[in-house]
């Protein structure tokens, strides 16, 4: 039986709650024509680069396109956006889930742009959470679009939600985004709490003279809800190419910042070696009703690179395979997608973008390139 193909609509206007999926057209997804599938695959056939990571983390760019235009992400104006054919339908990202979860991937990201502009997103939500093997399924978002689909995307299987949240403020929301809508953000970050996700952690980027003053009001909003605020330092992926050394607000100045304001912060050990984040209790701060401490995070790329345990891949939007956020590199499946290769030719490919993988980007050393993409084309 064919499997019914749904075409990319990325529009704010278009974009609907989900509808009934047809479970027999998963069904066939999930069938790989070349591989023996099990919950817990054999070390020889886990994905493992040169420098012995484990890769068991994959985050997918749904969609370019956005609602706002955020400098350290996208240009302002005259936008170069893939073409609507050139976009992964839902089936072929759910093949393609399929062959990685075979073969142990457990977490899968939706990433964008923004992805709740792409039409129907709850449905692909559906479909990955049926997957054998995908044990977390999560989001990343500029919750604008969330009082309208935080609960359709809940009750299609998704686990979690990273929300950007960089200001509370409405001129600094419109110095950064270059679009008003500070108000919209807060509300989608109130429906996603209504929604009942299992976590939802606030991401916000640490850049000199902007946001030093955003870094306490955050917090506090964050602990009011009893929410992680996570900071992340500013990175070299802006597409108009204006990122300096210079403007990076570092994790230790904002260590610092956090114990003038709230006291002794003691760390977390993390959940797993992989995870970016280093999490932090604020000790001398309330605990929230079910007693635990407030919590912030520090992402520290520039300052304290994670590399050595990382474990991501990324599948852009329009059908790469990235080993790294700041790679030189893609790696093709689209083509071999819709030319009728075999799932076992696609896993070649991805073990190929594995093994390549480098140790660890160069950002903090001379001779750095930022990629040609910019983070909106490669996926948050």
């Amino acid at each position: 039986m064919p499997v019914p193909t749904h075409r990319p609509d990325d529009s704010d206007r278009s974009s609907t709650p989900p509808q009934n999926v047809g479970r027999a057209a998963v069904a066939e997804l999930q069938h790989c024509d070349d591989l023996t599938r099990a919950t817990t695959p054999l070390a020889s056939d886990r994905l493992i680069d040169g420098h012995g990571r484990v890769h068991r983390s994959l985050r997918i760019s749904v969609t370019d396109r956005c609602n706002i235009r955020c400098f350290y992400c996208m240009p302002e104006e005259d936008v170069s956006f893939v073409a609507h054919d050139e976009v992964l339908t839902f089936e072929e990202i759910a093949r393609v889930v399929s062959i990685l979860a075979a073969v142990g991937i457990r977490d899968v990201r939706l990433t964008g742009g923004e992805p709740l502009v792409r039409r129907d997103l709850p449905k692909l939500v559906e479909m990955l959470s049926q997957i054998e093997g995908v044990e977390d399924l999560a989001m990343t978002t500029n919750a604008i679009l969330l009082p309208r689909f935080a609960a359709p995307l809940r009750e299609a299987g998704l686990k979690r939600l990273n929300i950007s949240l960089d200001t509370l403020n409405e001129a600094t929301f419109r110095r950064i985004t270059r679009r008003a809508g500070i108000g919209r953000v807060l509300d989608g970050i109130d429906a996603a709490i209504a929604a009942g996700f299992e976590s939802i952690r606030l991401n916000a980027l640490a850049i000199r003279d902007l946001t030093e003053a955003e870094i306490t009001p955050l917090v506090e909003f964050a602990t009011s809800r009893s929410l992680t605020m996570r900071f992340i330092e500013y990175m070299p992926l802006d597409a108009e190419r204006r990122w300096d050394r210079s403007q990076v607000l570092s994790g230790e100045e904002i260590l610092a910042r956090l114990r003038a304001r709230f006291g002794e912060l003691r760390p977390v050990a993390p959940p797993q070696e992989s995870q970016p984040a280093r999490d932090f209790e604020l000790v001398d701060v309330a605990a929230d009703a079910t007693g635990r401490l407030p919590r912030v995070g520090l992402i520290r790329p520039v300052t304290a690179p994670f590399c050595g345990a990382c474990d991501r891949l990324r599948l852009t939007a329009d059908g790469t395979i990235r080993n790294c956020l700041f790679s030189q590199r893609e790696w093709g499946l689209k083509r071999l997608l819709r030319d009728g290769h075999s799932d076992a030719e696609l896993l070649r490919q991805v073990r190929a973008a594995v093994a390549a993988k480098e140790l660890g980007h160069l950002i903090s050393r001379p001779g750095f390139v930022q990629p040609e993409r910019s983070m909106f084309q490669i996926g948050g």
